[in-house]
């Protein structure tokens, strides 16, 4: 589905794709689409911030809307306050704290922001609409 394609009510939302390379932004977006993944962190300087009730078109790693979200909560944390349930919720990996830290102190550090105390902007939401020729996984 093309940009051009999207439904005209979706048409004027602000668009991202997770992570830091194509294959990523694949797979995270596939863990939206499957419900695995209903939550997300970012640093308070990334341009991709919202707030609840906030929608955003989701791209796929070829830059293809997959999918509408909509923030349903924002919290600030540092990095070594992250929880558990925070880690499942993200839905990467085994889902378990040891390796959300791993999987983002790697990514931070890609970023070149990475800091145990660092505050990250954690956010929830909610799979609002699939778009194209892609189905939900109940």
């Amino acid at each position: 589905m093309s940009t051009a394609a999207l439904p005209a009510k979706y048409a004027s939302l602000p668009r991202f794709s997770f992570g830091d390379s194509p294959a990523l932004a694949d797979e995270l977006a596939t863990l939206v689409l499957t419900g695995r993944k209903t939550a997300t962190c970012a640093t308070p300087s990334d341009p991709n911030l919202s707030r609840p009730g906030d929608r955003w078109v989701v791209l796929d790693g070829a830059g293809r809307p997959t999918c509408v979200i909509e923030t349903v909560e924002i919290t600030m944390r540092r990095y070594d306050e992250i929880d558990a349930a925070f880690a499942y919720d993200e839905g990467e990996h085994d889902r378990s704290l040891d390796a959300w830290r791993c999987a983002h102190r790697n990514y931070f550090t890609r970023q070149g922001t990475f800091g145990e105390t660092m505050m990250l902007v954690c956010e929830r939401f909610r799979l609002v609409d699939v778009l194209g020729d892609r189905e939900a996984v109940p």
